[in-house]
């Protein structure tokens, strides 16, 4: 990965508003391969930390992306540590963060919990402003299904370190739970990690589904009963939650380059074809872009829940 993809956005988030990405891992490196991940396989399975970008090069671009947004009138409510991988996996997060404070943007970032019981990952989280824990399941058999995790992690020790980082963390904490069919969405699975989430006290518990094309085709969104059943099951558990199973929107922002900004986008965030149009339509471009980017194989395209998608191809992992 070059440095100018270690930005991205910013995208409209459900979560965050207007979220600039900061893609502090390379491609596919992750503790999980989890079965919905839109951003593929996992390539690289690890669970040891280490240094990928200096601190000073992801300042520089994140500085450099924020002022071409300033100029062209564009507004951030987040700097979000949201990659290509597990984000806490980088030795370097909370130098990173505490460098990115000075610009007066909250940072927020987005991890998968597995790595929590290392003291050195609670201590990098701490640094951001609001933090999301996945928390996909509340049993082991369930969880190994549905996150696929590096066989040297273990739930029990993950759900300790979470309630430990719980008890200490100062800013805003919330957690996600995706939920697929067939697999974590039984009333049995679903009000056991209510429960769960209960005890962990976050200030709200987001219900997602998978929107856009998974690792794996079987992968779909419970049935619309199904999901009622869950949003009524957290709501009898915890006080704030709220439900990610609407389209998030189309406003992507444009900072110069057509081409390079839609790459650094898909790259994380892979887009609707409508969302691709309307970008296009608003930096100037005309589709000719994407035919140029598919033939050359910067872009691939996948159908998902009847939608089309465009993704950033097989040469991202070269």
């Amino acid at each position: 990965m070059s440095n100018s993809d270690i930005t991205f956005g910013p995208v409209p988030s459900r979560r965050l508003g207007r979220s600039l990405g900061v893609n502090n891992i390379p491609p596919k490196i992750c503790s999980y391969s989890c079965i919905y991940c839109q951003v593929g396989r996992t390539d690289d399975l690890r669970i040891a930390r280490r240094p990928f970008y200096a601190p000073e090069t992801v300042l520089r671009e994140v500085e450099d992306r924020m002022r071409r947004l300033v100029e062209s009138g564009e507004a951030v409510d987040y700097l979000a540590f949201v990659p290509d991988g597990e984000p806490t996996l980088d030795s370097n997060l909370g130098r990173t963060i505490d460098l990115l404070r000075p610009l007066g943007v909250k940072t927020a970032v987005i991890s998968n919990s597995s790595l929590l019981w290392m003291e050195s990952v609670r201590s990098d989280l701490s640094r951001a402003d609001w933090v999301s824990l996945k928390v996909d399941a509340a049993s082991a058999d369930v969880w190994r299904r549905v996150n696929r995790p590096h066989r040297g992690l273990k739930l029990p020790v993950i759900l300790e370190a979470l309630f430990r980082f719980a008890g200490e963390y100062k800013g805003v904490l919330v957690t996600e739970t995706m939920l697929v069919r067939g697999v974590n969405d039984s009333p049995e699975q679903v009000e056991e990690t209510a429960r769960l989430l209960a005890r962990l006290r976050p200030a709200r518990a987001y219900l997602s589904i998978p929107m856009r094309p998974p690792a794996e085709g079987w992968a779909v969104p419970p049935a619309a009963d199904v999901l009622t059943m869950a949003r009524q099951a957290f709501s009898r558990h915890l006080d704030e939650v709220a439900s990610l199973f609407d389209y998030e929107g189309d406003a992507f922002s444009f900072t110069g380059d057509a081409g390079e900004d839609l790459l650094n986008i898909i790259a994380v965030h892979p887009m609707r074809e409508e969302a691709v149009r309307r970008f296009l339509e608003k930096a100037g471009a005309d589709w000719s872009l994407i035919d140029d980017l598919v033939s050359r194989g910067h872009i691939r395209t996948a159908v998902h829940e009847g939608q089309r998608f465009y993704l950033r191809g097989v040469e991202k992992r070269s």
